[in-house]
């Protein structure tokens, strides 16, 4: 099955590196995803590449979206319903209409840099050592202020019925149903098929876990 893989906020297509390999050997075709990210780099033009890659697959495809930009690959889902299989959504969950995008951080000169990892001490990292540290860092990727700080536009509801699949991470399937009774996650609420599974990893499973993460998404196709 084609698998389109999109990393999390300031990460490249070369975050799954170590995934795609265990994935070819699974019987899949993984593709990754590099988005456009200059300082006038827009939302829509982001979604516009993920959409091209989307149009671009032999047939419907899982689309694998990571932390923040589980909304980009929700918006995706938004705009082909009829071309998604299902959406896996790992260690985020997707924003609503006209909520913003990621505004997470300070912005500056048009972007949003990578914060370092201090805002990320604790589950989300702990499985992460020092090296990897430097190497995120140093290859992570400004998120540009049209993305950060842009709205978040939904407008088809057959997007309710693309089948989504939780990947949690760093933390619980009881703490996401908790979010969803508190009416954190509406579009999770709305949304018709979703499966919630734990993940025994810190919030980059990418990084830490690639081979297990990949054994995971190819059970789900």
């Amino acid at each position: 099955m084609d698998i389109l893989l999109i990393g999390g906020l300031w990460l490249d297509g070369t975050a799954w590196h170590a995934v795609t390999p265990a994935l070819r050997e699974l019987g899949h075709q993984p593709r990754t995803l590099t988005l456009p990210a200059t300082v006038s780099t827009t939302l829509d033009e982001q979604l516009a590449a993920v959409l091209a890659a989307v149009d671009a697959a032999s047939g419907p495809l899982m689309v694998v979206a990571h932390s923040a930009n589980c909304t980009l690959g929700w918006m995706a889902a938004d705009a082909r319903p009829e071309r998604i299989a299902s959406l896996v959504m790992v260690g985020g969950f997707p924003q609503a209409d006209g909520k913003p995008y990621a505004d997470l951080f300070e912005i500056r000169d048009g972007v949003m840099p990578f914060p370092g990892w201090a805002p990320f001490e604790g589950p989300d990292a702990a499985d992460i050592d020092e090296s990897l540290r430097q190497q995120v860092a140093a290859n992570a990727i400004p998120v540009p202020e049209g993305v950060a700080r842009a709205l978040v536009h939904l407008t088809d509801p057959r997007r309710y019925d693309v089948p989504i699949t939780m990947v949690s991470p760093e933390y619980t399937p009881d703490q996401v149903r908790a979010w969803i009774a508190a009416g954190q996650a509406p579009e999770l609420a709305a949304a018709k098929h979703v499966e919630i599974l734990d993940f025994d990893s810190g919030h980059w499973p990418m990084f830490t876990k690639p081979t297990e993460l990949a054994h995971l998404l190819a059970d789900l196709t």
